[in-house]
């Protein structure tokens, strides 16, 4: 009975309020299976967890929180689920946090360091994926599963 009541405790304290450290604005761009969105967006991020939040004139419309687990409105679920439901199955369970907060990906493979950042080109059976990193954008596309992250610095 006792690990029934921590399993509970730690599934729902996932989609629980968290203490950012973080919060910035930005232009998100998002083209994926389930999620089509280009406004204004903030990505709030702590030690531990990150959390965005795309607005649609003025109004919040999705909020995608992960920590251990990833929250949606549906719920929550592994990072491997939410990467099956909502971008590719093949993509590490890291891959989303990843790329809001800007860094590597894929374990740093194919990184070039440029002048302002890094870009990733990552080519296999599963992906052909273009990566882009500098500190006014962040630019994420898998040309093979159609699937676009632009996240942009608001002027």
């Amino acid at each position: 009975m006792k690990y029934i009541l921590v399993i509970f405790i730690i599934f729902f304290s996932a989609c629980s309020v968290k203490d950012y450290e973080q919060t910035k604005s930005k232009i998100i761009i998002i083209k994926s299976p389930k999620i089509k969105f280009a406004d204004l967006g903030y990505i709030r991020n702590s030690e531990k967890s990150v959390e965005l939040e795309l607005f649609l004139a003025g109004k919040s419309i999705q909020k995608i929180s992960i920590n251990h687990l990833i929250c949606v409105d549906d719920g929550c679920m592994s990072k491997g689920g939410f990467n099956a439901d909502y971008l590719h199955e093949s993509y590490p369970s890291d891959l989303l946090q990843n790329i809001l907060l800007g860094d590597f990906i894929y374990d740093a493979q194919n990184m070039q360091k440029t002048d302002d950042g890094f870009i990733q080109i990552i080519n296999n059976e599963d992906v052909a994926i273009t990566y882009k990193v500098n500190s006014q954008s962040i630019f994420f596309k898998d040309k093979k599963n159609n699937i676009i992250f632009k996240i942009k610095e608001i002027k």
